[in-house]
């Protein structure tokens, strides 16, 4: 998995990372996709001279803003429909349903807390479009989220990887860190519903 992500990451390019983050945040299938460790990742490759910082930040951050404003259009356009359309490979009502409890519970700043976690992150723009959230103050918190998530995070490893020696050594368990912390959340999350009701 890891080896793989490194091999995309390469792989791809640019462009590719600015798209994978794209339809992470933007369209329905893109919830699967590994946002987090792969701008990580292209933070520390970069520090190993495989990208420029500079350049792949100034790509991740509008596709990141991007992507959520597609998501948001989408739910605006589709509205309430969303709620009752037919599960499918693409699309579970259960993620959607999720989304929306964090929705409700956070408010406009689920925006941003939204972009740290997977999947969530793929349907909370949509739902602020369905609950007919102002796109000027969703504009304002997807903006805030998109620097410190695919702004940031790549700057993070960017910088781990220049002050940390022989950075190859440990970059596999620091990305598999940065996979615990996200699915973090979400494991916390389904042990509240099973074992806490």
């Amino acid at each position: 998995m890891i080896f793989d992500l490194f091999s995309l990451v390469e792989a791809t390019g640019y462009a590719g990372i600015a798209a994978i983050i794209f339809a992470e945040t933007g369209l329905f299938f893109g919830f699967f996709l590994p946002g987090d460790s792969l701008l990580f990742t292209a933070g520390i490759l970069a520090s190993q001279g495989f990208f420029n910082i500079w350049i792949l930040v100034l790509l991740t951050t509008p596709a990141a803003i991007l992507g959520d404003s597609v998501g948001y259009w989408s739910g605006k356009k589709a509205g309430p429909r969303i709620f009752t359309r037919p599960d499918s490979f693409w699309f579970n009502q259960a993620r959607v349903l999720d989304a929306r409890r964090f929705f409700e519970k956070y408010g406009p700043l689920s925006i941003v807390l939204s972009r740290f976690i997977p999947v969530v992150r793929t349907f909370t723009p949509i739902v602020a479009g369905v609950a007919g959230m102002r796109y000027k103050v969703f504009l304002t918190y997807n903006i805030a989220g998109a620097f410190l998530w695919a702004f940031a995070i790549p700057i993070l490893g960017f910088f781990i990887g220049n002050a940390v020696p022989d950075i190859e050594r440990y970059i596999i368990p620091l990305v598999i860190l940065v996979v615990v912390i996200s699915l973090f959340p979400v494991a916390a999350d389904i042990v509240r519903k099973r074992f806490l009701k």
